[in-house]
Parts: structure tokens; C-alpha cells; sequence
């Protein structure tokens, strides 16, 4: 029988770092995941068909890495490098009342506004926005989505919200709590960087070899298309302690109840062009298309694959999680808050589990976030 002092439950970001900072303490790890791959939802693959060679596809969708950490920027900077990728999405809203789209710059800033209203300085913008909110006329508390939005402002609202989030809640914004958008992040200047934080930009070659590396230690040793529940039934081995990175209901075999998440999917299609949409992020705010947005994964990477002759471009939907489905995003409305708390008790009481990750704390992380919460997981482990 072989010992390993950890079982690394999910080889995403929070147990790929876990299982790195543990080999460098002098620690044994075997890190299993049920995909064929490691690094979880940032995985990323090199594409080698024809007129496709070396981009990098997204596969689990868009992933750009941002935090305000000089820290984690470090930190991550360890293993790989970094290109100076900066997100700037943009949204199309299709105008029922002339039958075209409309093309807005994202997040919503002076660029947006004069594409919205034709202001041009922040005090027309502003002023704009707060006829709209002066017209609007509801007083008292908003009763839902839809009324909260109607009292930021009904254009902005209208175009590049309401639809847009119907379509990622399959659910009408009048059934949706108001707490949905507590407020719009208006921005009165010219900046199409969607992200505030200072340090910001894309792996040159992806995602993947940052957890493969972190993973290389010769104290760690991987298994892929490894289902936790079936191997520890199964295996001789044994493990000091468990870290698991995978749905804590299903750690207790759902006993009191599922947790709800909400999921999306992709459909991917090889575009005959070097340049289908000339951006990385296309947002369709509008329900005449089903997909919330697109991605073209070359403009991730423009400075290494520009020269590609054709592009590969993913759909991306979203849709309500069912067993068998990758969940991506908690539901944390009461009922289930509630319920995690009485996982959380069981989890607690767990002396020889660490519970981590989105799946293991139910909570979403960006990568930075779930970076610094696997190293805060491993000072609290070794007493650092």
C-alpha cells in the first residue's frame, strides 16, 4: 500500500496550488480529477487543424487574468508569461423598432454613453442619466430586477442589461430580486478596460501550463479520469488528509438535499476567415440570438496567431445545471444559502478534509481570489 500525506481532490487552480506549496514543504500528494485533463475550467488546448495551428482554445469559456496583488501577480508570473492582454468587450443590441443592431463599447463609460445619449463630456452624460432617473418616477423600495434597472437609468437598462440577464437566469427580470444589481457601474471617462484592477493579461501559450507545471514536483503524482467517489471505494492507498475541490454536497452524497448552480455550454464552429468578429468578447444583449456572447479565441493571443487563416469562434449559452453538467456559478439566493450553511456544519466537522475552490465553498472566485484562498488554505494547514 503507498501513503500519501494528501489526497488532492480536483486539479483545478485552489488544489494545483495546494498540492505545489505542500511538495515544496516536503509533503506527498496525489492529485486525481475525473477529466481527462488537468487545470480544471482554465484549461486550455493548442489547436493543430489545418489553418487553426497554435491558438489556444478556452475550452471551459473566456478566462483573463486580473487582480490588484502585486502578490498573486508574483506569484503567478512563476510559470508562465504574460502577454499585455487588456479586456475590452463589446455589445451588440439588436433595436426592434429599426430592425438593426447597435454596436456599444463595454463597461459602460463615456463611449458608451455617447453611443447611448451623443454626450461627450461627463457633465452631459451624467445629467443624461439622471433625466432618465427623474422620469423614471418610482419611489419606495424596488420590488425586482426589473424596477431597479428602470431607476439607474431605462436606456442603459433596456439595451445592454435587461435581456442580456434574462437570458443568463431563464427567467424574466420582474421575477428577479432587485439585489440582482444593487447598481450599474457607471464610468464618466473614456476607458474601454473592463477591468479596474493593475495587473491584467493572458498566459502566452494558455492556462494549461501553469497548473502542469505547478504539478511537476516529483512529490506529486496525477491521475486524470479518476472520479473521487468510485477510487476511494476502490484504492489500498492511504492519505493522510483530503483536500477537495469538488461539490461539497456531493462529498456528503447530496444527504441533505442539491445544491442549484447555474451552468453554460458552447457550441464551437471553424470560421473560413482570419477574423470573424475583431475582438476577443462580443456580448448580444438582445433575445433575438440565444447565446449570451461570443468568443473568437485568437484575438486572446493576437501577437502569436494573427496570421491564422481561419478562426475558431465559441457560442456561449447559459442555462440552468443538471446532474451530469459542469456547474460553474452558485445560485446564492436564501434557500440555498441556507442549505450550504448545514454543509458547511458537516464540512466542519470534517477533522482530516479541507474543503476548497468554487465547488468545495460554494462561493465564486475569480483566479486571483482562488489563488490567494489555496494559500491561505496552506498557512492555516502548516501554521505559517
Amino acid at each position: 500500500m503507498k501513503h500519501y500525506d494528501y489526497l488532492i481532490v480536483g486539479a483545478g487552480l485552489f488544489g494545483a496550488v495546494f498540492a505545489y506549496e505542500a511538495a515544496k514543504r516536503g509533503k506527498t500528494c496525489l492529485v486525481i480529477d475525473k477529466r481527462a485533463h488537468v487545470a480544471g475550467n482554465i484549461y486550455t488546448k493548442k489547436l493543430t487543424d489545418e489553418g487553426l495551428e497554435g491558438i489556444s482554445q478556452h475550452v471551459y469559456g473566456a478566462h483573463i487574468f486580473h487582480t490588484h496583488s502585486k502578490e498573486i501577480w508574483e506569484y503567478v508570473n512563476q510559470f508562465c508569461e504574460f502577454n499585455n492582454y487588456v479586456n475590452s468587450p463589446v455589445a451588440i443590441y439588436h433595436n426592434p423598432e429599426t430592425d438593426e443592431d447597435e454596436l456599444y463599447n463595454l463597461p459602460f463609460n463615456m463611449n458608451t454613453f455617447y453611443q447611448l445619449f451623443g454626450t461627450k463630456t461627463p457633465a452631459e452624460a451624467k445629467a443624461a442619466i439622471q433625466k432618465e432617473i427623474d422620469e423614471c418616477g418610482m419611489t419606495g423600495e424596488p420590488k425586482n430586477l426589473e424596477e431597479q434597472g428602470m431607476r439607474l437609468s431605462k436606456t442603459v437598462f433596456t439595451k445592454l442589461v435587461k435581456e442580456y440577464t434574462e437570458k443568463q437566469w431563464q427567467r424574466d427580470c420582474k421575477d428577479l430580486p432587485a439585489s440582482t444589481i444593487q447598481r450599474l457601474p457607471f464610468r464618466f471617462r473614456y476607458d474601454n478596460n473592463y477591468f479596474n484592477d493593475r495587473y491584467q493579461g493572458i498566459p502566452i501559450g494558455g492556462y494549461t501550463q501553469i497548473v502542469e507545471k505547478m504539478l511537476a514536483d516529483e512529490n506529486i503524482d496525477v491521475l486524470t479520469e479518476t472520479e473521487y467517489s468510485d477510487f476511494i471505494q476502490n484504492t489500498d492507498m492511504t492519505f493522510g488528509k483530503t483536500v477537495y475541490t469538488g461539490q461539497i454536497d456531493a462529498f456528503f452524497g447530496f444527504s441533505l438535499g442539491h445544491l442549484d448552480w447555474r451552468t453554460v455550454y458552447f457550441e464551437d464552429e471553424v470560421q473560413d476567415t482570419d477574423n470573424y468578429q475583431g475582438n476577443a468578447v462580443v456580448n448580444y444583449t438582445s433575445h433575438d440570438r440565444p447565446w449570451t456572447r461570443i468568443i473568437e479565441h485568437k484575438f486572446f493571443e493576437i501577437e502569436s496567431y494573427a496570421d491564422t487563416p481561419k478562426t475558431l469562434i465559441s457560442k456561449e449559452f447559459s442555462t440552468e445545471w443538471k446532474d451530469g453538467m459542469d456547474p460553474y456559478y452558485p445560485v446564492n439566493d436564501e434557500k440555498n444559502t441556507a442549505l450550504y450553511a448545514q454543509y458547511k456544519a458537516l464540512a466542519d466537522a470534517q477533522k482530516h478534509v479541507i474543503f476548497g475552490g468554487r465547488l468545495g465553498l460554494y462561493k465564486y472566485y475569480d483566479m486571483d481570489d482562488c489563488i490567494m484562498a489555496a494559500l491561505d488554505a496552506v498557512r492555516a494547514e502548516f501554521g505559517e
